[in-house]
């Protein structure tokens, strides 16, 4: 069975092609840049990859692109689209409504749709790229794995604001998680590396987007992103969490409207706001240039990720592990070393050899005197796609 995962965002779109149950990659790539005229398409299949730059004016496009290059006669993967059994499509928000992954329907399609004020950046995307996806692969079997379903075991007590019942009751305004397949995949790795079910962990989620999840024998009882991706920690353009009275100053005060508070928070702020960086390397290259609000900023990052942990330390009364995870949390040996210092009470203690090495599998950095176990685990969200897309036909 050949299972071709999209992991669709605003501006870009990563693809994999698995044989299953092999779990063998196929091919893979990223389309980026979607929207402007330097787009760019990378692909890579049989040890070869291919680059093209190109204008990429829409998700559409981006696909089409795709799809010719799967059906290339010389470098291509399939003779017909209908080799694709299913196409697995990442959806970041799927409400109360949605707690397993989903064959997709035409009213699956419209609750993405009206769920789309609560993930403005993610919703529209992963919906373009399911209709995109259902011209080019019309055979395949289109299935939505949603971010906010490995949070659905959060307790009622931990998910509901302290706001008037009819909010909750009415309009479902509570928390919900995110990236939750990335939290699933390696907090089940951690688990297996751990060889102990019953387990207290916290994930550690650092690319672009930031977040953290407190596991408990497999389950998410809490996590720092709420209603929606903003909240929690500092992210690349995020804010993370900020008292909720600054969006007024800014309305009262300096006449700001509604779109322009969400647009500063949401594309302004976090590490781009703090240094003129979004990119977590350049902002580490300029810290060590003595570049004081990198520095600073760098700091407060690792700062907020600290205090989630004893946050959650707290209420998992116990900890076996912590695990970091995606782009920053795998590369960055720099912010693992500055979340982990000073958290000797809670038995954290790093092993600095190790946090330099890199590697593809679980990877323990923890030191000999360490109570915790420090985890480098790679995710894999496209896998843990494609596995939950078959497993859903399976009987």
């Amino acid at each position: 069975m050949q299972v071709l995962v999209l992991n669709s965002g605003s501006s870009s779109l990563k693809f994999q092609l698995f044989s299953m149950p092999q779990k063998t990659i196929l091919c893979s790539g990223l389309i980026e840049r979607i929207g402007l005229d330097d787009g760019k398409f990378t692909f890579k299949a049989n040890g070869k990859k291919i680059e093209v730059t190109t204008s990429i004016p829409n998700h559409k496009t981006g696909l089409e692109l795709l799809s010719n290059q799967l059906l290339d006669k010389e470098t291509g993967i399939i003779a017909s689209s209908d080799e694709i059994d299913i196409v697995g499509h990442r959806v970041v928000h799927g409400g109360k409504h949605f707690s397993d992954t989903t064959e997709i329907t035409k009213e699956v399609k419209d609750k993405i749709k009206s769920l789309s004020t609560l993930a403005p950046l993610h919703n529209p995307p992963n919906l373009e790229g399911i209709e995109v996806a259902e011209e080019i692969f019309p055979n395949a079997k289109q299935v939505a794995v949603f971010d906010t379903a490995f949070h659905q075991s959060i307790p009622e007590h931990v998910y509901k604001y302290a706001i008037p019942n009819e909010f909750s009751d009415k309009y479902s305004i509570r928390l919900y998680g995110f990236h939750g397949t990335s939290h699933k995949f390696v907090s089940e790795k951690a688990i297996e590396y751990l060889d102990k079910p019953e387990s207290k962990i916290i994930t550690i989620h650092l690319g672009n987007g930031c977040s953290m999840t407190a596991v408990k024998n497999g389950k998410s009882i809490d996590h720092s992103m709420g209603f929606s991706p903003l909240g929690g920690l500092i992210m690349g353009t995020r804010s993370g969490d900020i008292d909720p009275a600054f969006a007024f100053y800014l309305a009262d005060k300096l006449n700001y409207d509604l779109n322009d508070v969400n647009t500063l928070l949401l594309k302004k702020s976090g590490m781009l706001g703090l240094t003129g960086f979004s990119d977590l390397r350049d902002i580490i290259d300029e810290a060590d240039k003595g570049n004081k609000k990198c520095q600073l900023a760098l700091q407060m990052n690792a700062y907020r990720i600290k205090k989630y942990i004893g946050s959650y330390a707290a209420v998992l009364n116990g900890l076996d592990a912590i695990v970091f995870t995606a782009g920053i949390g795998e590369n960055s040996s720099l912010m693992r070393q500055l979340v982990c210092e000073d958290l000797d009470f809670l038995g954290i203690e790093l092993n600095e050899e190790e946090n330099q090495i890199r590697s593809n599998k679980v990877h323990d950095i923890s030191s000999h005197n360490s109570k915790t176990k420090i985890l480098v685990i790679p995710t894999n969200e496209e896998l843990e796609i494609a596995k939950q897309s078959v497993g859903l036909f399976e009987d």
